[in-house]
């Protein structure tokens, strides 16, 4: 299940080439590249994600082990990306399953071609007044370049890739086990993506 975008070297490059704006200088690509080039080891055996805790934007911190029980979609998110609309994919998401039981992280980031802001309160204004987001968003992160100690779990994991650009989704299970992640290129509103969440979802 999921996308298998992530799984080429090559393929993760093409794709920088391809999400660029022509004004990116030649160091942000070439940075960009090196980074893709980097190959993320895999963990034998699957981990409890959940044992992490997830420092927000706007100041304090989720610890993710009071999740358990719900599954969490995770998201590596940018303001400056053509990708940046599927914002309101993840709100509607949000809004829609939230209540039964699933949550969305943000995780903005700046580690393709530096498409984040740097200061928190631009990148939670820009989110808010854009898009009207009010799931949860971390603090600014490292999702691959020099990834946190969540998200290096989180990609090692054996059914997992490190993200190839902007806005690759991990849906971790109630148990804290990754369930299945998706490229950049898969909306909010996948069928597939939405059918894993409703099966993730706890009984009512």
């Amino acid at each position: 299940m999921g996308s298998s975008e992530e799984g080429d070297a090559s393929a993760d490059v093409r794709l920088a080439h391809a999400n660029l704006d022509l004004g990116d200088s030649e160091m942000s690509m070439l940075a960009t590249a090196k980074m893709l080039l980097h190959r993320t080891p895999k963990l034998e055996q699957q981990t409890d994600l959940y044992t992490h805790e997830v420092h927000l934007l706007e100041g304090g911190e989720i610890d993710l082990a009071s999740l358990r029980g719900q599954p969490t979609l995770i998201v590596n998110t940018a303001s400056k990306c053509g990708f940046t609309p599927q914002y309101e994919g993840l709100q509607k998401l949000h809004e829609r399953f939230k209540d039964q039981g699933l949550n969305v992280i943000g995780f903005p980031s700046g580690d393709f071609a530096d498409q984040e802001f740097e200061d928190a309160a631009e990148i939670g204004e820009f989110c808010q007044k854009n898009y009207g987001v009010t799931f949860p968003l971390s603090e600014r992160t490292s999702v691959r370049e020099n990834p946190s100690p969540l998200w290096q779990e989180l990609i090692s994991q054996p059914n997992s890739a490190p993200p190839s650009w902007n806005f690759n989704k991990y849906l971790v299970g109630a148990d804290g086990r990754l369930i299945a992640h998706w490229g950049s290129k898969t909306t909010p509103d996948d069928p597939e993506l939405v059918s894993a969440i409703e099966q993730a979802l706890p009984e009512q």
